[in-house]
């Protein structure tokens, strides 16, 4: 099983913390991408195979994955626009029925609902297979490079089995139906 982490921001570093600080089954293949370290193209409509380098590089592993987990620091009460310009990138129903799970980080709890509002409605018109529950981490929860909360510690270990259930319920409806 592939799951690809995006860490959906060129600034800050608590996002990638959170996303380094989720662990999969044994055979689960999980990569970190951190947007931060890639030069991506703005999207201009056009097919995702006419990008080069690192644009393309990204869309194929997103495409290839059998999960996401989608990571966002909120900025001005919203999604960063490198994360939404990914999504802009991706052919129509390319992550159709693929699995996400969100891990928010953010300076405030107020934030909390951010993803609810911003996130999950883009997922949702690109019809994934979303998890209920999201993971948010306010800046409480860290102190310096580590999460601290073991309530958080938790709440990633849980989110980790929710995507593997997950992916592995589809397979087997998907082996079910087509009878492979």
């Amino acid at each position: 099983m592939k799951i690809l982490g995006i860490v959906g921001s060129v600034f800050g570093s608590k996002t990638r913390i959170a996303l380094e600080n989720i662990t999969f089954s044994q055979d689960v293949d999980y990569e970190i991408i951190d947007l931060a370290t890639l030069d991506i193209m703005f999207a201009d409509g056009r097919d995702y195979r006419d990008y080069e380098g690192d644009t393309k590089t990204l869309v194929e592993k997103i495409l290839d994955a059998d999960a996401l987990i989608i990571g966002t620091p909120v900025f001005q009460a919203s999604i960063p626009g490198a994360l939404k310009n990914v999504f802009d990138l991706l052919p129509i129903d390319s992550i159709k029925d693929k699995v996400v799970g969100i891990v928010a980080t953010a300076g405030s709890a107020r934030h909390y609902l951010v993803p609810e509002y911003h996130l999950k409605p883009i997922l949702a018109y690109m019809k994934v297979a979303l998890l209920d529950k999201y993971v948010f981490i306010d800046s409480r929860d860290f102190l310096k490079e580590a999460i601290i909360e073991d309530d958080v510690h938790f709440r990633l270990r849980n989110l980790a089995r929710q995507v593997e259930n997950r992916v592995t319920q589809i397979k087997k409806e998907y082996e079910e139906r087509y009878d492979f």
